[in-house]
């Protein structure tokens, strides 16, 4: 199977009841070990890039990576999303990449670090939007503004500035009316990296309650979780026993992110989990090998730390099995569905 719109795979997985992980793509190692995972599980894949991938590997390298994929993997159904685009411009530019699916985050202003307006989230929303469906490409908004509640990751706000920011489920409504968006990312109070919350969150700091109520107003919208790597424990204990520092921290449960399936998630981004993995196993290498230079060395444990991390994704999102199952749709048949909507 070829590369797949993204919007198949959110429609698919909301019929089947189950979410699919997007994981984040800088090299070769880490696409071989989603592929080699969405192989074992027999799962649908979302791999994304961010605009710090794409100038970190290129727009040419991480297309001709993205075909490798599908050509080896042609059972496999594959969407490639740009995230967390900050203009138009950028959307655009990942379209003409061959992305199949972009995320305009209007959430920000163009510079990614202070809120915007919602008049302004709305008009650079709807004009990608616009140019999308007319080629057949799925867009990702949001709503709300993603940054730790406890320390204000992402935005820089902080406790009851931050709940502010939080995504309001009626403004959430009128924006997917506003720009047609095929899903929705919403602010629940986590951030990016590693550093999410001091403490096991509550309900104070993670508020799966907005993401309920918006699925109630939205039945029919894809909604997405970011910021939702785990931060699992054990990941954190071999950077440490092989010579890192990490200071104490906990990431989203994955209980936690089952109960957003159940209310409409979709969508849920991992990264710093996978980067957890391989920058232990390197670790491990440089500390066990101390003659070890052969790139291969390192990052062969360090490409199947990240292939265990994707599998257990994968297993616990409910999409493993589901990869067969999914119907293939051109581009064409896609823009034929937007206008016809």
């Amino acid at each position: 199977m070829s590369l797949v719109p993204m919007r198949i795979l959110l429609d698919h997985a909301a019929e089947n009841g189950y979410g699919v992980a997007a994981f984040n793509v800088n090299n070769m190692e880490q696409i071989q070990a989603i592929m080699a995972a969405a192989e074992e599980t027999e799962s649908p894949v979302i791999v994304q890039a961010s605009r710090g991938a794409r100038k970190y590997t290129n727009d040419a390298y991480l297309r001709h990576l993205m075909l490798a994929a599908a050509e080896l993997h042609p059972n496999i159904p594959i969407s490639m999303h740009q995230d967390h685009g900050n203009s138009p411009a950028t959307c655009i530019s990942a379209i003409e990449q061959g992305f199949n699916s972009v995320m305009m985050d209007g959430s920000l202003s163009e510079d990614g670090k202070s809120p915007s307006s919602y008049e302004y989230n709305v008009k650079v929303t709807k004009e990608v939007v616009d140019y999308a469906h007319a080629r057949g490409v799925t867009v990702e908004g949001e709503i709300g503004t993603l940054g730790g509640i406890e320390d204000g990751h992402g935005a820089g706000l902080t406790g009851e500035e931050a709940l502010k920011h939080l995504t309001d489920p009626s403004q959430a409504e009128r924006f997917v009316a506003d720009t047609g968006v095929d899903a929705l990312a919403v602010a629940i109070g986590t951030s990016h990296g590693a550093y999410k919350f001091t403490r096991k969150p509550t309900g104070d700091v993670l508020v799966m309650s907005v993401i309920e109520e918006i699925h109630k107003r939205l039945p029919n919208t894809h909604l997405v979780m970011h910021g939702s790597s785990s931060v699992p424990q054990e990941l954190l204990d071999i950077i440490r026993m092989y010579g890192g520092y990490m200071k104490e921290t906990y990431g989203v449960p994955v209980e936690e992110i089952q109960r957003g399936i159940k209310h409409g998630v979709r969508k849920i981004n991992v990264d710093t989990d996978n980067r957890l993995a391989i920058t232990g196993a390197i670790r491990k290498v440089f500390s066990c090998k101390p003659t070890a230079f052969d790139p291969r060395d390192y990052l062969s444990p360090a490409r199947d730390a990240m292939k265990q991390v994707c599998i257990d994704r994968m297993v616990a999102f409910g999409q493993a099995g589901y990869a067969s199952k999914v119907k293939q749709v051109s581009m064409k048949d896609m823009v034929t569905f937007y206008m016809g909507k």
